[in-house]
């Protein structure tokens, strides 16, 4: 996978030099599938933000009217039982599901619109979040720390390091819980660390009426090599409903998680160069080219196919007929699973 740091900085100076060299670095330690970089799509905009970055005429990631000019803010959640229920997760914009190490899943919530009042059981970073968040320009990006040689690329990346060992103040213990499914933090207190984070841009989500054709579908369940998410249209409540290991996937401050739209994401996943202790490698995502995707909206399944072509750009989803593939308003679930069985790398 080619990063968007090494392929895409000329003619966008802002950058900077040193988001060159991590390019170089990322490509050679996770590999290279030739994608050449284009601008992320465009979309309609009202007035400048201060620095001249326009302001959407609707929140990019929801399709709503509410924190437009909002901060970004990215968090990583342990997705395991020991963590279960996690808190803040239910007002996140977007919701990740990214396989790690072991056939397990991590969250990364995307955070903009609204904040909630904590959030966690907060874990450490992996280096397919590197290749995900450049689309969102420099945001806050918080996380419990990284193995010791994964640290030169945290440093190098276009995010805002907010982690517990740069902003220690802003996360805290809880006494009902073991550690390391323990450490929580204060999303506000975090974006104080990181004043200039990016404020919300295109991504490639377009929201709107649902387009015609789509399988009626109650229930849809992604699967890793180690772990299982279904998700259950709830007419009543217009979203669908999220299950782990077979049981509501519950939220902490009550109700069950779940988003108005669910993209389960078909992408290789191949082993990168990072372990954790135990030798189990860490799966690298690849989260730009093109491939399949099921879009679930409104008690319906959509047939449907995704393109990435740089790292700096976002995906864009279409119908099987090369239309735009249409999201419901309102929270975003991104469910990335392997382009084929479930896989350990």
């Amino acid at each position: 996978m080619r990063s968007v740091w090494d392929t895409t900085v000329r003619g966008r100076a802002a950058a900077g030099m040193g988001v060159v060299v991590l390019g170089a670095a990322l490509s050679a330690c996770s590999g290279s599938d030739g994608a050449k970089p284009a601008p992320p799509p465009s979309r309609g905009t009202d007035a400048p933000q201060a620095g001249g970055t326009p302001t959407p005429a609707t929140h990019p990631f929801t399709g709503g009217a509410k924190g437009l000019a909002n901060p970004v803010l990215a968090v990583k959640i342990e997705n395991t039982r020991p963590a279960l229920p996690q808190s803040g997760v239910s007002a996140a914009d977007i919701v990740y599901v990214e396989q790690v190490e072991g056939g397990e899943t991590r969250l990364m919530a995307v955070y903009s619109s609204k904040l909630p009042k904590k959030v966690g059981p907060v874990r450490s970073a992996r280096i397919s979040d590197l290749h995900i968040l450049p689309q969102f320009g420099r945001p806050a990006f918080a996380f419990s720390g990284v193995q010791s040689k994964m640290k030169k690329y945290i440093r190098k990346a276009p995010v805002y390091d907010i982690s517990q060992e740069s902003a220690g103040a802003a996360y805290f213990r809880s006494g009902d819980r073991r550690i390391p499914y323990n450490l929580y933090a204060d999303p506000r207190n975090l974006l104080k660390r990181a004043p200039k984070a990016a404020k919300p841009r295109d991504i490639g989500f377009r929201f709107g009426d649902a387009p015609e054709g789509g399988k009626p579908t109650r229930s849809f369940t992604a699967r890793w090599p180690a772990a299982t998410m279904g998700f259950t249209w709830s007419a009543k409540q217009k979203r669908w409903l999220a299950s782990w290991g077979g049981s509501p996937d519950r939220a902490a401050e009550g109700g069950v998680l779940g988003g108005r739209t669910v993209v389960v994401q078909y992408a290789k996943t191949t082993r990168s160069k990072f372990h954790d202790f135990l030798g189990s490698y860490t799966p690298l995502i690849h989260t730009t080219g093109t491939g399949r995707a099921v879009v679930l909206r409104d008690g319906k399944a959509y047939s449907a196919k995704w393109s990435r072509p740089s790292e700096s750009g976002g995906t864009a989803y279409t119908t099987a007929d090369g239309k735009p593939m249409n999201f419901a308003r309102g929270q975003v679930w991104v469910v990335l699973v392997n382009d084929g069985k479930p896989y350990t790398p």
